[in-house]
């Protein structure tokens, strides 16, 4: 029979698994050949990026989960729930009451896969890389509340602070703090290519044709030390150009595992099958979709009319007719079961009115129907995208208050026209860079924000944020985070469609696959191994 993983939500709103009885053995074998995973990611070096999986640029969730397995961080988000573990280094904590120092220890006989040894200045090197290049992906504002790094000897980093910042200890779990060689990364440019030299569990060979990757081989590092304990000796990860080519070559027995990104269809054909030899795993999710609003572009630069697409859409019809069970409906930029999670939107507009918003717009003296051209990726997301915006335009169109024309384009051309400002709204998806509430807020309304937005709320950024930085206890930071949710609401710079679920199918061969992805929906190489069914 089928096997069925779920990940429920647990204290806190973090996630814990729940496994389900099923025939795997205990203990995945290192023996045999590489397990080969599937996934829709396509990864291309372009001369609007030439160097995706440099720590220092790569920030989206295709070019972290290669970073993972091959560059080491000081800490690591754990399986279940939880905070970071230490991972290159032996410990880590806050030394003073308001969160604001925060020194690390490196575990001994630290070593970069080429076997040359990793000190404190390593730490500071790639940190402080990241800081100084300020990529234009925006990674590097998940280090802006660094003032300075400093070392003490050989294994003693040292994080000042330009204010408190409780979620540190995530972000230097984040690839963008990974260590690499200085030997072989520039300290003042990017590295091109798809060339990784650091200490984490595997190195990583890349076959590349056309600039782009299509397998990335990683072989266990054998100079690793840390907390990760690879269940095999090599992975590899196949980059597929559609989900129905990936599901064959599963079902073929050509690759053992597929995530990312899987069509409704298929999630459907596999908690349905009979197969013996596939298991579907499913996870809670963290996962968000939202369309996102260049305030200063003609016609969304009106609040009323970002307002009155907000009044209009209807999540619960999107959800139902695009993605059925597999999400939920969104009612804020920060997903249910995140601490501090508040239902701003259906607070303020609750549910979907053509009334209220025709009126927002006469209020406004806004001439309708308002021309809207909403922008997807065609490739990032999954094929269902294409589906989840043609229903977007009809809901739109039959209110009579927009007329909307969808444009599609590949995420290589679509990520970098976004960031220049070329589209007026556009689709977008987030996976968190860790589970914390400040993840889904700083990145989109921060200074050097990752949408690289113009809006600007002057309450959020000097106020709201940093208060909420202060509670070590996020429970306590409550009010902050959801005086954010309500600006953002009353605002529309983001507009929050829905969540989603993980899901994971494998060969019933393999073990692991129900922690294949951790609750912040990185890929966890390391787990997987093979077994034998009972």
């Amino acid at each position: 029979m089928n096997r069925k993983t779920l990940v429920l939500p647990a204290v806190l709103g973090l996630l814990a698994p729940v496994i389900a009885a099923c025939g795997a053995t205990d203990g995945a074998s290192s023996d045999g050949d590489a397990i080969v995973v599937g996934t829709t990611d396509r990864f291309t070096a372009s001369k609007e990026a030439p160097a995706p999986i440099d720590p220092a640029y790569a920030y989206d969730v295709g070019t972290w989960n290669i970073l993972r397995q091959t560059v080491q961080t000081l800490l690591v988000q754990p399986s279940g729930d939880g905070e970071p573990e230490p991972e290159a280094a032996s410990r880590c904590g806050f030394t003073d009451t308001g969160s604001e120092r925060y020194v690390c220890t490196l575990r001994d006989g630290l070593k970069f896969a080429d076997g040359s040894p990793i000190t404190a200045e390593d730490v500071k090197f790639s940190i402080d890389r990241a800081r100084s290049i300020k990529a234009d992906s925006g990674v590097f504002a998940l280090l802006s509340t660094i003032d300075l790094v400093e070392t003490k000897g050989d294994k003693q980093v040292i994080f000042h602070l330009n204010g408190p910042d409780a979620t540190l200890p995530y972000k230097l779990s984040t690839p963008v703090a990974g260590i690499v060689n200085p030997a072989d990364y520039d300290k003042d440019k990017l590295r091109d290519g798809f060339k990784v030299d650091g200490s984490g569990p595997y190195t990583l060979d890349a076959e590349v044709e056309n600039n782009e990757l299509v397998k990335a081989v990683f072989t266990k590092n054998p100079h690793y030390r840390g907390h990760l304990d690879p269940k095999n000796d090599q992975v590899e990860l196949r980059s597929f150009a559609d989900p129905d080519a990936m599901g064959s070559a599963l079902e073929s027995g050509d690759i053992d595992l597929m995530t990312r990104t899987m069509t409704p269809a298929q999630i459907n054909k596999y908690a349905k099958s009979e197969d013996k030899d596939i298991d579907l795993v499913e996870s809670s999710g963290l996962e968000i979709r939202y369309l996102a609003f260049n305030t200063d572009a003609a016609p969304v630069k009106s609040t009323a009319v970002r307002r009155a697409v907000a009044q209009i859409i209807d999540r619960g019809a999107l959800v139902s007719k695009v993605y059925g069970s597999q999400s939920e409906p969104l009612f804020s930029i920060v997903p249910a079961g995140i601490t501090g999670h508040s239902n701003s939107f259906f607070n303020k507009y609750g549910e979907p009115s053509v009334s209220k918003a025709t009126e927002t717009l006469k209020r406004a003296g806004i001439t309708t129907p308002v021309k809207l051209t909403l922008h997807y990726t065609t490739d990032h997301y999954g094929a269902a995208t294409k589906t989840e915006f043609e229903v977007l335009k009809k809901q739109l169109d039959a209110s009579g208050l927009f007329d909307v024309t969808l444009k599609g384009a590949p995420w290589s051309t679509f990520r970098p026209a976004e960031q220049k400002g070329e589209y007026g709204v556009y689709g977008m998806g987030w996976f968190p860079d860790f589970p914390d509430a400040d993840n889904y807020l700083a990145p989109f309304l921060d200074k050097d924000n990752f949408l690289n937005s113009p809006y600007d709320n002057s309450e959020i950024r000097s106020k709201l944020i940093p208060e909420s930085r202060r509670e070590a206890d996020r429970l306590t930071a409550s009010e902050s985070l959801t005086g954010i949710q309500d600006i953002v609401a009353d605002d529309v710079p983001i507009l929050p469609l829905w969540q989603g679920n993980q899901y994971v199918a494998a060969r019933d061969d393999v073990t692991g696959a129900e922690y294949a992805l951790n609750s912040a929906s990185t890929l966890q190489l390391w787990q997987l191994g093979r077994g034998i069914d009972d």
